[in-house]
Protein backbone atom coordinates (compact mmCIF):
# COMPACT_ATOMS: atom_id res chain seq x y z
CA UNK A 1 0.00 0.00 0.00
CA UNK A 2 2.82 2.82 0.80
CA UNK A 3 4.43 1.62 -2.82
CA UNK A 4 0.31 2.70 -4.33
CA UNK A 5 0.54 5.90 -2.33
CA UNK A 6 3.83 6.51 -2.80
CA UNK A 7 3.32 6.58 -6.73
CA UNK A 8 0.49 9.08 -6.25
CA UNK A 9 2.79 11.74 -4.12
CA UNK A 10 4.98 13.96 -7.22
CA UNK A 11 7.94 15.67 -5.94
CA UNK A 12 8.46 19.18 -5.45
CA UNK A 13 11.17 18.91 -8.42
CA UNK A 14 8.80 17.26 -10.66
CA UNK A 15 6.18 19.91 -10.05
CA UNK A 16 8.75 22.88 -11.13
CA UNK A 17 9.64 20.71 -14.26
CA UNK A 18 5.82 20.81 -15.07
CA UNK A 19 5.43 24.40 -14.25
CA UNK A 20 8.19 25.29 -16.51
CA UNK A 21 6.84 23.30 -19.29
CA UNK A 22 3.45 24.54 -19.41
CA UNK A 23 4.85 28.37 -19.07
CA UNK A 24 7.43 27.06 -22.16
CA UNK A 25 4.75 26.03 -24.02
CA UNK A 26 2.28 29.30 -23.25
CA UNK A 27 5.78 31.44 -24.61
CA UNK A 28 5.72 29.20 -27.88
CA UNK A 29 1.81 30.15 -27.83
CA UNK A 30 2.56 34.15 -27.89
CA UNK A 31 5.58 33.91 -29.95
CA UNK A 32 3.58 31.71 -33.15
CA UNK A 33 0.97 34.10 -32.85
CA UNK A 34 3.07 37.04 -33.17
CA UNK A 35 5.30 35.76 -36.19
CA UNK A 36 1.45 34.99 -37.59
CA UNK A 37 0.78 39.05 -37.00
CA UNK A 38 3.90 39.63 -38.17
CA UNK A 39 3.91 38.17 -41.74
CA UNK A 40 0.81 39.27 -42.31
CA UNK A 41 2.14 42.50 -41.97
CA UNK A 42 4.75 41.73 -44.32
CA UNK A 43 2.23 40.30 -46.51
CA UNK A 44 0.27 43.70 -47.10
CA UNK A 45 2.89 45.74 -46.48
CA UNK A 46 4.18 43.58 -49.86
CA UNK A 47 1.18 43.86 -51.69
CA UNK A 48 1.04 47.89 -50.94
CA UNK A 49 4.56 47.93 -52.48
CA UNK A 50 3.13 45.48 -55.53
CA UNK A 51 -0.08 48.01 -55.91
CA UNK A 52 1.71 51.18 -56.03
CA UNK A 53 4.66 50.20 -58.34
CA UNK A 54 1.66 48.66 -60.86
CA UNK A 55 -0.51 52.04 -60.16
CA UNK A 56 2.78 53.89 -61.41
CA UNK A 57 3.50 51.67 -64.11
CA UNK A 58 0.36 51.94 -65.23
CA UNK A 59 -0.46 56.04 -65.18
CA UNK A 60 3.44 56.43 -66.98
CA UNK A 61 1.90 57.96 -70.09
CA UNK A 62 4.88 58.93 -71.97
CA UNK A 63 6.61 56.99 -74.93
CA UNK A 64 8.99 55.25 -74.19
CA UNK A 65 12.71 56.05 -75.46
CA UNK A 66 14.05 54.34 -78.29
CA UNK A 67 17.40 52.72 -77.95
Amino acid sequence: MAKALFGSVVSPAELRVLEENAALRAKVRRLEQELGELRAQRDAARDAVIASELLSMAGDTTAPALA
